[in-house]
């Protein structure tokens, strides 16, 4: 189906419905023009674009550039005539709600063509999104039909983009442009990550979820700009129950009554996962093998065994979720089984093992207290007698928590701790280390600050005793370092890890 295209009088008159128009500052024959794209990066840039000025960065060099390639107007919350920039602009009281309606409105609600699964949850979230791609292309390659669309923390695949991921959950213009290219490269499924950031500005604003998963909730994103405190945090993940025709929720998830009682409240069903026999997906007979992990699902359907090939034991639960989103969605028992038994989350719980010495390292995602603490008490589960190092650090200027947090984990369980660069963005790497540093003293661990992440994961593999345990947490299969305002192309925790373990 053809997009149908709008002029710019069209989306002004839902902005004015919404209340969000401040002031407007067009000629009637710009008014009538036909908006051809929609954009927030100066340098993705078509003819007769609008342009949205948003961000705390944001400068109006940038505003300038996008006019100078084709922007034809621009959006802000407040006007850049001050600065010498004239030009067609409507001024907004909310760029972020604005946005939303915008590119929901310029994509024609691509998102209503789409089975669309949302996935939410202080860990786990990575994890249990690859279970559901594995599952849904298992399904479609049986109907010779297009893979399935995925949008994580890691990667994007969207039928047109095929790419590295460095944010959970994209803002609205490029979510919805996401959901665009799915409908127009014949895809019918899309699982994605719901972070509580995008829940609380808003960038699935007006979207309506097939299913949505809630999977756990713990301490993490608290600082001044993300979230005041836990119960914003928690009242931000809640958000996704608004938004969701069924969800499935986990019964072992912290503060599962008050989850509960909200979810009642505002989503049209709820279906249960979990460990206990009250879950309406019930887990049970868990085992531990040489290729994974074994375990039988029971619920009114089916009572079957599954396995999954991803180490830690925590992740049952998010197989639990992916099985109990499938539930909803109808797909068959035999694509469930077959995809779970493949799927592989890239840099997720990704063992490698050291053909000279008997050193196994783990590379993983883990960066939150939740995560960190499951990686912990699963290593040691599996490994019980041998020591663990482990490389990670803590992200510059956001979720300050996670430094202490980190810190006494790692002071507490590991045997040696290696602090380095992990996106310390805007803040001295040096100072993040110090800091996480004084965490782990406390617990009397020995500890090393090592600036260069390449180098701290070398020193860790070199110096583990035999018979040990390197965990290297926090980028995966990254290649990307957040320095300053820029991404800066590195070697992945996997690569470096492969490179020295020969």
């Amino acid at each position: 189906m053809e997009k149908k295209i709008y002029k710019l009088k069209d989306y002004i008159e839902v902005l004015n419905e919404e209340g969000l128009v401040k002031g407007v500052a067009a000629s009637n024959e710009e008014l009538e023009k036909n908006v051809e794209y929609v954009s927030y990066d100066s340098n993705d840039i078509k003819e007769n674009t609008l342009f949205f000025c948003k961000g705390a960065h944001f400068l109006s060099k940038y505003l300038t550039d996008a006019l100078s390639r084709g922007a034809f107007v621009y959006m802000s919350e407040s006007s850049y005539e001050q600065e010498g920039i004239k030009g067609p602009h409507i001024i907004v009281s909310d760029i972020r709600k604005a946005m939303v309606t915008i590119a929901d409105m310029y994509y024609n609600k691509a998102w209503e063509k789409l089975n669309l699964v949302g996935i939410t949850g202080t860990k786990g979230k990575s994890t249990t999104v690859y279970f559901m791609k594995h599952i849904i292309d298992d399904y479609m390659e049986s109907q010779n039909k297009p893979a399935s669309a995925i949008l994580s923390s890691i990667d994007t695949y969207d039928g047109v983009i095929n790419e590295e991921s460095h944010i959970t959950t994209p803002e609205a213009v490029t979510l919805h442009r996401h959901f665009d290219n799915a409908v127009s490269s014949g895809i019918e499924y899309l699982s994605m990550e719901v972070s509580s950031q995008a829940l609380k500005y808003d960038r699935t604003k007006g979207v309506m979820f097939d299913v949505g998963c809630f999977l756990n909730v713990g301490i993490d994103h608290i600082s001044d700009v993300e979230h005041k405190d836990f119960d914003d945090y928690l009242n931000a993940k809640l958000i996704l129950f608004n938004q969701c025709k069924v969800v499935c929720v986990n019964l072992h998830t912290a503060h599962f009554d008050t989850i509960m009682d909200y979810a009642k409240a505002h989503a049209p069903k709820i279906l249960t996962f979990g460990l206990v026999p009250e879950a309406d997906i019930y887990g049970y007979d868990i085992n531990v093998t040489d290729e994974g992990i074994s375990f039988k699902v029971k619920c009114d359907k089916f009572d079957e065994q599954f396995e999954i090939t991803i180490s830690g034991l925590f992740n049952v639960e998010n197989a639990l979720g992916a099985i109990s989103v499938c539930y909803v969605l109808g797909i068959p028992i035999e694509n469930v089984f077959r995809g779970l038994k493949k799927a592989k989350a890239s840099g997720r719980m990704e063992i490698y093992k050291s053909k000279a010495r008997d050193l196994n390292v783990i590379v993983d995602y883990a960066h939150n207290q939740m995560s960190f603490e499951a990686l912990f008490m699963s290593t040691k589960k599996q490994y019980p007698d041998k020591k663990i190092s482990i490389v990670f650090g803590c992200p510059g200027k956001k979720a300050f928590g996670r430094r202490k947090e980190l810190g006494e984990i790692a002071g507490k369980y590991a045997d040696k701790v290696f602090l380095t660069e992990e996106d310390a963005g805007e803040e001295p790497v040096i100072n993040i280390c110090e800091e996480i540093a004084v965490y782990v003293k406390e617990h009397g661990c020995d500890y090393e600050i090592i600036l260069d992440r390449g180098e701290a994961i070398q020193k860790a593999i070199e110096t583990a005793d035999d018979d040990a345990i390197v965990l290297i947490t926090g980028k995966g299969r990254e290649t990307r370092q957040k320095r300053g305002l820029e991404y800066i192309e590195v070697p992945s925790d996997v690569d470096y890890v492969e490179q020295f373990l020969k």
